[in-house]
């Protein structure tokens, strides 16, 4: 997906295989992230051990995701439809906290506690009177803004942590301070003397997500190495089970032995095979089956997924949340596929929805789904463009340059509509979405795109862009939009909605012609596959979501080279290739400028599968391109400057990009994960100068700008939309009135207790 556009337009695989459009055209998010008034430099220092980098800054922008003139055209009874999939989407959105800390779900209970006790301006009078400064105050208003929109304390986008901009003790001055910490003493001094360490601390393991020593990451327990997970990915195959609505729990078992717990997300919790299964014994290990992870939390999400079913438009809408619903209740992830089937066949509804464990992005073995939901509008105008590039996707998919025999048999022409987000819950909002991830239902019978029209230029406001030439800023700053747009649409359709994997079906046979299909990167014959159980996610796994994204971006680049394209998009002539020139720049740009912020070089990894991408797309033309793309160091330990060659762009740039295209689909049709791990390790290692120059990269860091979603209110049988100022008063009064009652933060902070025994590791660091 795009997922990288925003503050998080973050999440662009292909909810096709994107941290995405399935995987949310959340891919391209990241395109050219807004940021604020630029800092200038003074002295290079070592970023990952400067503590200000894990700082939400005072300056820190806010924007409102506008979506007031779609839904107000909208009948009160479409009203009504997306208010109650906003409500279960909410709902279901608070799942993410318990994805992504183990502190998380506390820290919001103890932010949203304080805000609902009293209205802000008393609660900073009561905090200005017990000392806390003017600054101190707004950052902790800006931290919770961050915790909010981030769904924990991890960035959506990048995967780091972030801590409050001002000192523990002012921290607890404002907690005790507030009107909910005098109503409820004991109860407020407990949660803060869970959350104080684990919020500040920045003990190494604790400063990104990640498996074992590499971070954090509550998908498995504290305690699972990457064998842990090898082992349970090795088992899971051999069950057939996929990992999108599940976790892992090792504990020991009676003989001392490792006992593996598979727990799938569920309102039921009692035993039902096949769903769940009893413990067995495999490779000198235990495993076992059971559900009803987030059981009070999707118990939520479905009472307004039955309200919304109400005022349903047809049957297929009423359909899909049936089976939504039932997937949440059993634990049956084959429930939610029947769901994803019906939404492909809700072709251009006027509200538009997708709720569930989607993306991957985070997981570090990249097979279970962060939950997410969201509501939109359609966008009518964009969504007639969009609809001409699918009118035309057959014939563009023939210019790609792999072949036929690496392609689907047949185009499953999908729905492809721009939407203006009323809701989107998770880690972050992408500015695409390519969907369902499910790979059955992708290859044989379709998907949909979906591009988040108001995402992308609320993404792109007060933004500043460093090291480019005067010329080539002007340009971007003129066509980072449009050629935006356009990259969506290729990303999504042609790049994520494109290829075939090649497959040994159950009985023995064959998707492709064995004897005569030929891999275009030896000349012999095809030497691997997938077989029966095996996913795209299950043999790429950590590499799976970057190499996707790379995929889908490299589409992208090439295709936008095509006038026809460009003419579809209401650009043709000078003005067209101005787009197509931006296009490739602003790629690059993000390649240089943003991308290796979300490399860790005490790791030697990479937080983010966008940045990876991309990074591997501009090293692929710096280094084979002579000359076509060149970044040089100006000014010495202070600025960057990037060149790109427009004139090349069409003849050597199209040869590259073409080259590297027919590897990666070749290695990806083949499941031939090795050499594509190879493959990209050339490219994305951060080799000198890189590594010194991520220095400067970091230097000229700026926040990515928070949104600020609206609420929608049941008045009588009227739905009202609430809109807020894009502030951190405004971010925090729309979580206020969300979620307006404690009962929710009693829900987060009972399911947190039931799995801290699984973190206990994680909690002893956090007083280092």
């Amino acid at each position: 997906m795009f997922r990288t556009l925003t503050i998080n337009l973050n999440k662009c695989r292909h909810f096709n295989n994107a941290d995405s459009f399935n995987k949310y055209i959340r891919s391209l998010s990241e395109i050219a992230p807004p940021q604020s008034k630029a800092i200038q430099p003074v002295k290079l220092v070592n970023a990952m051990e400067d503590k200000s980098n894990f700082f939400l800054p005072n300056n820190q922008r806010f924007v409102e995701l506008d979506s007031s003139q779609a839904f107000n055209n909208l009948t009160n009874k479409e009203k009504l439809y997306a208010h109650y999939l906003s409500k279960a989407a909410w709902n279901g959105g608070l799942i993410v906290l318990l994805q992504t800390s183990p502190e998380s779900p506390k820290i919001f209970s103890l932010l949203h506690r304080i805000f609902l006790g009293e209205p802000l301006d008393k609660l900073k009078d009561s905090a200005l009177k017990a000392g806390v400064s003017e600054d101190d105050f707004k950052a902790f208003l800006i931290y919770a803004g961050g915790l909010f929109a981030n769904s924990g304390n991890y960035k959506g986008f990048g995967d780091t942590k972030f801590i409050p901009n001002l000192s523990k003790e002012a921290f607890e001055l404002i907690v005790k301070s507030s009107k909910a910490y005098e109503d409820d003493n004991t109860h407020m001094t407990k949660l803060w003397q869970k959350v104080q360490n684990a919020i500040y601390s920045l003990t190494p393991r604790l400063t990104s997500l990640g498996l074992a020593n590499k971070g954090v990451t509550t998908y498995f327990s504290s305690n699972c190495t990457e064998e842990d997970s090898n082992l349970v990915n090795d088992w899971m195959k051999t069950k057939r089970i996929e990992a999108y609505i599940c976790r892992t729990f090792k504990t020991t078992a009676d003989d001392g032995l490792p006992l593996y717990t598979i727990h799938l997300a569920s309102v039921e919790s009692s035993p039902k095979p096949p769903l769940t299964m009893e413990k067995e014994k495999y490779k000198n290990a235990y495993f076992q089956v059971t559900r009803g992870d987030y059981a009070a939390l999707l118990k939520l999400a479905n009472e307004n997924l039955a309200k919304a079913m109400e005022y349903a438009a047809n049957d297929n809408e009423r359909n899909m949340l049936k089976h939504y619903i039932n997937s949440f209740r059993e634990g049956d992830l084959n429930e939610h596929k029947e769901g994803s089937r019906f939404w492909i066949k809700d072709k251009g509804p006027i509200i538009e929805t997708y709720q569930g464990f989607i993306e991957t992005y985070r997981d570090p073995s990249g097979q279970r789904g962060e939950f997410e939901g969201f509501v939109a509008m359609v966008n009518k105008e964009m969504s007639k463009k969009f609809g001409t590039l699918v009118d035309g996707a057959e014939r563009f998919i023939k210019l790609l340059p792999w072949g036929q025999d690496l392609e689907k048999d047949t185009f499953l022409r999908p729905d492809f509509t721009s939407l203006d987000v009323l809701t989107f819950s998770g880690s972050g909002i992408p500015a695409g979405i390519n969907i369902p991830n499910y790979d059955e239902i992708r290859q044989n019978e379709g998907f949909k795109n979906v591009s988040l029209g108001n995402v992308i230029p609320a993404a792109y406001k007060e933004s500043v862009i460093p090291f480019l030439s005067e010329e080539d800023k002007k340009l971007l700053e003129k066509y980072r939009v449009a050629s935006f747009e356009v990259q969506v649409g290729l990303h999504e359709l042609l790049g994520h909605g494109s290829g075939k994997l090649l497959r040994q079906n159950a009985d023995g046979t064959f998707n492709f012609d064995k004897e005569k299909v030929k891999n275009p990167l030896t000349g012999k014959q095809i030497e691997s596959w997938y077989t029966e159980g095996e996913t795209y996610d299950s043999k790429f796994t950590t590499l799976g979501s970057a190499f996707e994204e790379c995929r889908a971006e490299a589409v992208g680049l090439y295709l936008s080279l095509e006038p026809e394209i460009l003419k579809i998009f209401g650009y043709e002539g000078q003005e067209a290739q101005d787009v197509t020139y931006v296009n490739w720049l602003s790629l690059m740009w993000n390649g240089t400028a943003k991308a290796t912020e979300m490399y860790q070089p005490s790791t030697k990894t990479w937080l983010q599968a966008h940045a990876r991408a991309r990074f591997v797309l501009l090293r692929l033309l710096q280094l084979e391109g002579d000359g076509l793309l060149t970044v040089s160091e100006p000014r010495p330990g202070h600025e960057l400057l990037l060149t790109l060659d427009r004139h090349r762009l069409a003849t050597d740039g199209k040869r590259i990009i073409g080259e590297f295209l027919v590897k990666l689909q070749t290695l990806k049709a083949t499941g031939d994960s090795v050499a594509a791990e190879q493959l990209f390790d050339r490219y994305s290692r951060l080799d000198e100068p890189w590594s010194r120059w991520r220095d400067i990269v970091m230097l000229h860091k700026q926040p990515r700008n928070i949104f600020v979603q609206p609420n929608t209110s049941l008045k009588g049988e009227e739905v009202e939309l609430i809109r807020y100022p894009a502030s951190a008063e405004g971010m925090v009064a729309s979580w206020v009135e969300r979620f307006p009652s404690s009962t929710i933060d009693d829900v987060l902070e009972q399911l947190a207790d039931t799995d801290s025994k699984y973190f206990a590791e994680l909690e002893s660091l956090t007083a280092a």
